[in-house]
């Protein structure tokens, strides 16, 4: 997308007034209405247009990028982006119901009785803050969608076919000029509007320090995982190749990013290519919080939203506004889609009257269509980091203030190169934590920061300590769904409760993912092994945490997340979904979802793959129910 687009699209943000509401929808109705503009909203709202329908995108954010925001253009500034109140809404959660166990969290913060989870109030949603990390899911996250509902198109081989509307794939070049005289044993996206691209500093290689760390690692996963497959060798340690997602695979992998030139990409630039070229069919309404979904008078039907127009009006941005704030109402030709995210969806069809009666009750909202499940099956990814402090300085951070105002930063804006063109992830690896999973659980990544997971102001030790080498293991295919998100409140301002009641307190009365996350913490300690020369000391979890029962209390006291997912699941009403195969809101026509709320198990190792997937996926569904209609 060129600058003149941009402008353009820039234009005509914040431009779809007020419907008239009453009686009949009016043609200057749009056809859909999609509440939130991420990875699910942004994905399914710029295809719906392209396909010649009307669609309004209601964002309750602004558009921070629209002045050339650095937080979310530099990849290496991602962390940043997370704390920069002007694109962050801060949640608060619970890990544990119990108190006494939740105190032992370094990150609970006793004044808000819970633990910081970042997530971004703007055009974009998370893809506006998020890492920038890439990764496809295992087939098998799809293929048992299939078995729950019976639907074969959630076949793992049927859902690649989205891959290919989503990616454009810029790091195979070998692969990519094959596939231009039809050969792709890849199977990426070539084509797509999602460009993927990956980057290793020369100063890598110039980093004496860095580039014993590389070797030394590179060493020990070969002892780790033997001699590569035939599957690994041919995908080059790309994760998202054909070839290593069909057999699930494990090994040592690079980290594909959302990026176009070096440059932070996502549903924000989708959204605005496709309004600048369709401005008659796609508007973006900012400053827009969704309060309720309206519904026919028996409550079978969306016909509308509701909302309030004015900026920073919910309670999560941490500049929020209590000012009184213009009502108006949307009414929807066609449907109703929410987009808002695992904490927000399962909020606004609480407050709309959708989900359990006695919970609704007790927050003051009349019931209106009982639908239990919503809000419940919360899940995460369980995260924690083996930090080290090396000896000296990584010579590619000498100067670095992660601003725009030093000489990384200028050597990105001029040649798009340097360790800011970077996520900061150096190595990868996927492995499975006992013989017996299906697929890897297990991903492991260097970066080269301080990093023990999300509290407020933890980005200040990324820009002060630049001899840290931090080792984050993810434990993905977890069985909790333990977690919830209820209603604190009728107010549509006010955030909801949430919990993820962790490990045992939750669902995973085997203790299995606990076992899993343990092995994670020896797996990256046996590949950083032999670092004795550039490593000074280990400092978290240290030295002395050896012993089994101590690593599994370091787990449990120190485990983050921050891929909340499956609130409002799909699977049949009786067994507690919330959705059918095709997204619609059980018991509800013409309401549908499409987020990371719609799983019923968090699919993949990082999940915006799978939500983008799905985006595409919902389009296909509404366009052809649209046709029958």
């Amino acid at each position: 997308m060129n600058r003149r687009d941009l402008l353009k699209a820039a234009a005509l943000l914040g431009t779809a007034g007020t419907r008239a509401f009453a009686g009949q929808p009016a043609d200057s109705d749009p056809d859909y209405i999609v509440v939130g503009s991420g990875a699910g909203g942004g994905t399914v709202a710029a295809r719906l247009a392209e396909a010649g329908f009307t669609v309004t995108v209601l964002e309750a954010g602004g558009d921070v990028a629209a002045n050339g925001s650095a937080n979310y253009q530099v990849p290496a500034f991602h962390p940043f982006a997370t704390e920069d109140p002007q694109m962050r809404w801060d949640f608060f959660v619970r890990h544990y119901q119990d108190l006494t166990r939740q105190q032992r969290d370094p990150k609970f913060l006793p004044e808000r009785d819970g633990v910081w989870y970042p997530r971004a109030g703007t055009l974009g949603g998370c893809t506006a803050h998020n890492a920038l990390i890439f990764v496809y899911p295992s087939n098998s996250d799809w293929d048992a969608i299939a078995d729950l509902t019976g639907d074969p198109s959630w076949r793992g081989t049927e859902m690649w076919k989205y891959v290919e509307l989503v990616e454009d794939c810029h790091h195979r070049p070998f692969e990519r000029r094959w596939h231009d005289v039809g050969i792709n044993p890849t199977r990426h996206g070539w084509s797509g509007w999602l460009r993927t691209e990956t980057f290793a500093p020369k100063e890598a290689i110039s980093d004496d320090q860095l580039r014993k760390v590389i070797a030394q690692s590179v060493n020990n996963v070969m002892k780790e995982f033997g001699a590569p497959s035939l599957s690994r060798l041919e995908a080059l340690g790309d994760p998202n190749d054909w070839r290593v997602v069909s057999t699930d695979d494990i090994g040592a992998r690079y980290t594909p990013m959302t990026a176009s030139n070096r440059s932070r990409t996502g549903s924000r630039e989708r959204l605005l290519s496709v309004a600048a070229k369709r401005p008659d069919l796609l508007k973006i309404e900012l400053h827009a919080l969704a309060t309720r979904v309206l519904l026919n008078e028996d409550h079978t039907r969306a016909i509308g939203v509701e909302y309030q127009r004015g900026e920073r009006l919910y309670g999560a941005d941490p500049g929020a506004r209590s000012a009184a704030a213009e009502t108006r109402r949307l009414r929807a030709r066609r449907e109703v889609i929410l987009a808002g995210g695992a904490f927000n969806t399962p909020q606004l069809l609480m407050l709309s009257g959708i989900g359990d009666p006695d919970a609704l009750r007790r927050a003051g909202v009349e019931p209106l269509v009982a639908l239990p499940a919503v809000g419940c099956n919360l899940q995460d990814r369980y995260e924690v980091a083996v930090v080290s402090r090396m000896r000296k300085n990584w010579d590619m951070l000498d100067g670095a203030t992660f601003t725009t105002a030093d000489r990384q930063y200028r050597e990105w804006q001029a040649h798009r190169r340097g360790i800011y063109a970077t996520n900061g992830v150096v190595l990868a690896l996927m492995q499975r934590s006992s013989v017996g999973k299906p697929v890897p659980d297990l991903f492991c990544y260097a970066v080269l920061a301080d990093f023990r997971g999300y509290k407020p102001h933890y980005s200040d030790a990324i820009r002060a300590r630049h001899n840290m080498l931090s080792w984050v293991v993810l434990k993905g295919h977890t069985n909790n769904r333990g977690g919830r998100v209820t209603l604190t409140s009728a107010d549509p301002r006010a955030r909801p409760a949430i919990n993820f009641h962790y490990f045992d307190e939750g669902t995973d009365s085997t203790a299995d993912d606990l076992r899993s996350v343990v092995e994670g913490i020896r797996l990256v300690r046996r590949i950083a092994a032999g670092l004795g020369d550039v490593v000074e000391a280990e400092e978290c979890p240290g030295p002395d945490v050896v012993r089994d029962e101590d690593l599994q209390r370091f787990a449990r006291d120190h485990a983050w997340g921050h891929h909340a997912s499956c609130t409002c699941a799909i699977g049949p009403r009786h067994l507690g979904g919330v959705l059918t195969s095709d997204f619609q809101v059980h018991g509800v026509e013409r309401l549908r979802v499409v987020d990371a709320s719609v799983f019923p198990r968090t699919p993949g190792l990082f999940i915006v793959s799978a939500i983008y997937m799905i985006g595409e996926k919902a389009a296909e569904v509404i366009a052809r129910d649209a046709g029958k209609r």
